[in-house]
């Protein structure tokens, strides 16, 4: 093997030595010519006109010199072309002599892996486009349950919104470890460069400024991003830009293949004229739907104006009351763009929600499945837009249950108001990553999919089962927390009819609604509290009085 390899390089020399001449003889020969025809032709039989033979007026002359521009102008054209194809020739021989040499060195140094050509690409590039390929970035991947997805985490420019807290992070908090913050620092700004210099593949047009400048993006645009890394094969960064008096957002999708960032798409979204249909199944608790309806009106028709509400309502208790406050909403907002659904029989939130999708008759629409205890912002609406695509995407955002505010505010009179508890903070609530009953999904993608189960009675289970029917399928769901969604805590009743596996699901989520685990222990060791303060006070009126 060592006696070989140096011959195998004089051989690749002496073939490199003849190509480089031959590419020289050749350009030689095409500048040769190109001079030839560059020449000024005369023939020795023609007279010149104005001297001998006729005589010839202007628009001979005019139309002479008209032929021999036109000829010139067609074989500098031809030249052109012939150059430009020479010039991709060498470019290509040179990519062959480049890889050549690659390959000699990898021989000559004893580096190279013999097995399965798919797991080791020779080439650097192709195998950084392998590991997107690999990767769930384009095309869902099909998955056996909810615990083999990989959510997503938020972030904007100064916070990120994480699941996994463990003992010492926080749902919400700084980047403070230095490569996490220089990480999306540098994602930020390739998404700038993305935008601000895009390719010709890429779908956006050049926009231009009110005084006719080229619009150019920075850091102060940026809406939101999620990410996520797939251990194995790199990390996945979806980009949300905006100019604040633009209506369009701007998407670009980056991915990091353990190694440097490489572009997967750029593309402008306009979600001016996307509606959404908030979808709330309902039975009895209308004061929930008093507050549920305070907040639709601030965020839905005073500020976004592209809603449609569809309230299926269970029994016949309460509905006139749920009536009532509807058509006081209308009356407030001038408001119509509602739908109420009456159903006799017995709460069911699948079959709502079922029936809720199936009540809109105007074609494709975006659907929001929502709860009377949910409350959102302006901006969730827009990222149910965004991350939701028909036949392609459907969003499972992460929804941030507060505690119960008598004990989370236990040292005030009264608790604040509710606006005033909607922060994200360790002792204030949590993500409900168990939970997948917050969804925007399209119509046609959920009923293609089939829908809620009819089979599932009585609590949970059924946002599971639609939940799993997605990961089994090609959409891509992300999932990921969202800053401007949450639950607002309500007293739970685990009713005795559920089963034993649903009676367990009711206990601990009413356990983890209540409040956190610091909260929970100072109540668990209260009395033990309360004693140790008594000794405290026993002994600092003993000293007094010694």
């Amino acid at each position: 093997m060592l006696i070989r390899m140096p011959r195998r390089g004089l051989i690749l020399h002496t073939r490199t030595h003849w190509l480089l001449l031959g590419l020289a003889l050749l350009c030689s020969l095409v500048l040769f010519m190109y001079l030839l025809e560059c020449a000024p032709q005369t023939d020795g039989n023609a007279s010149l006109p104005g001297v001998v033979g006729e005589n010839y007026g202007k628009e001979y002359y005019q139309a002479l010199l008209q032929e021999q521009e036109e000829h010139y102008q067609t074989r500098a054209t031809s030249l052109k072309r012939q150059i430009a194809q020479l010039k991709q020739e060498l470019q290509e021989m040179s990519e062959k002599m480049r890889s050549l040499q690659e390959r000699k060195n990898i021989g000559a140094n004893g580096i190279g892996y013999q097995g399965n050509k798919e797991q080791a690409p020779s080439d650097l590039l192709e195998f950084l486009h392998s590991q997107i390929d690999k990767a769930e970035v384009s095309v869902g991947a099909k998955l056996p349950s909810e615990y083999g997805v990989i959510p997503f985490e938020s972030f904007t420019l100064m916070k990120v919104f994480q699941l996994e807290m463990g003992l010492t992070r926080h749902p919400e908090e700084k980047p403070v470890r230095k490569d996490k913050r220089d990480e999306l620092v540098e994602v930020i700004e390739a998404g700038l460069e993305v935008i601000n210099n895009p390719d010709e593949d890429d779908e956006q047009e050049d926009e231009e400024g009110p005084l006719g400048e080229k619009l150019i993006f920075n850091e102060n645009d940026f809406i939101e991003g999620y990410y996520r890394t797939e251990r194995d094969k790199g990390t996945q960064y979806e980009l949300f830009f905006k100019k604040a008096d633009l209506m369009e957002y701007r998407h670009v999708t980056l991915f990091r293949p353990f190694g440097p960032l490489m572009k997967v798409k750029s593309e402008m979204i306009d979600i001016t004229r996307s509606i959404i249909n908030i979808i709330v199944p309902l039975a009895e608790r209308t004061e929930a739907f008093v507050q549920f309806m305070q907040n639709f009106r601030d965020v839905c028709i005073h500020q976004d104006k592209k809603i449609h509400l569809t309230v299926v309502y269970f029994g016949k208790e309460g509905l006139s009351k749920v009536k009532s406050i509807l058509e006081s909403v209308t009356s407030e907002s001038d408001f119509h763009n509602y739908t109420l659904v009456s159903l006799n029989e017995e709460f069911n939130r699948g079959r709502g929600l079922n029936v809720g999708a199936r009540a809109w008759d105007k074609g494709e629409v975006l659907m929001f499945f929502c709860d009377v205890d949910i409350y959102f912002s302006a901006e969730f609406l827009n990222s149910c837009r965004l991350n939701a695509e028909p036949g392609k995407k459907v969003f499972y955002p992460v929804v941030f249950s507060l505690y119960n505010p008598a004990i989370v505010y236990a040292n005030q009179e009264v608790p604040p108001p509710v606006e005033q508890q909607l922060v994200h903070k360790k002792d204030s609530g949590f993500w409900r990553d168990f939970g997948f009953g917050m969804t925007c999904q399209y119509r046609s993608d959920f009923l293609t999919i089939g829908g809620f189960d009819m089979e599932v009675k009585g609590w949970g289970g059924e946002d599971v089962h639609l939940y799993r029917k997605y990961l089994h399928g090609d959409l891509i769901v992300i999932r990921t927390p969202v800053p401007g969604l949450f639950h607002l805590w309500h007293e739970k009743r685990c009713a005795d009819e559920l089963t034993p596996e649903q009676y367990r699901m009711c206990i601990q989520s009413k356990a983890m609604n209540e409040a956190s685990h610091s909260h929970l222990g100072m109540l668990v060791f209260r009395e033990e509290i309360e004693t140790h303060l008594h000794k405290q006070a026993y002994r600092t009126n003993s000293e007094a009085v010694g």
